[in-house]
């Protein structure tokens, strides 16, 4: 989930953001309820694999967010095998994964600005009790497109130490990449502040 929005013009990308969310969160429900065998690993492969064919995003872009979320995988499938045997790892490990992925095709397939608008939209009753929902819109857009800035920071730094000869390593890495990263918050706040956000 660290890409954005896909242009495209297949029916989901014109489906309108809020009645999209809700069909997508049915289906994760939907696979989050079934048992834990091989038979779930198996339905929810073929669900997500249904999800970006029909979407119109294809086996490549399904591929891409496998591999961003990789280290989430095997993270959980290696806890559950402590504690699991194979059969309900797998299961809990394929839900987990197709849920990501389904997850992500709200981004994938909607703008930010629609997103956000179904939201506000969304939180609008929730105004009577002291809910901004401008702003939690606002909060929603910050944290959405800081990921993608906070993965090029990290890129930026990596090159810049290749270019320089560092060795790569933990510490090297970790101490420029969060001063990069504080600033771009500083800066970030600055021009939130300017724009009279509190």
């Amino acid at each position: 989930m660290l890409t954005l929005y896909r242009p495209g013009t297949g029916w989901v990308h014109r489906a309108p953001a809020g009645p999209k969310a809700l069909v997508l969160l049915v289906i994760v429900l939907g696979l989050s309820l079934l048992p834990s065998g091989y038979a779930a690993a198996i339905v929810c492969g073929v669900a997500v694999l249904l999800a970006y064919l029909v979407t119109g995003l294809g086996l490549r872009e399904l591929a891409r967010q496998i591999v961003a979320v990789r280290w989430v995988v095997v993270i959980t499938l290696g806890a559950q095998l402590i504690f699991l045997q194979a059969e309900p790892a797998a299961a809990n490990t394929a839900r987990v994964l197709a849920t990501l992925l389904i997850a992500a095709l709200l981004v994938l397939t909607t703008r930010i600005g629609d997103l956000l608008d179904a939201v506000e939209r969304a939180l609008r009753p929730l105004a009577r009790l002291g809910i901004d929902p401008a702003r939690v819109a606002l909060v929603l857009a910050v944290a959405i497109t800081t990921v993608p800035v906070l993965v090029r920071l990290a890129a930026g730094v990596r090159e810049a130490q290749r270019v320089r000869g560092a060795g790569a390593g933990l510490i090297t890495f970790v101490i420029p990449f969060l001063v990069v990263s504080l600033k771009h918050a500083d800066d970030l706040g600055e021009a939130l502040t300017a724009r009279g956000v509190r």
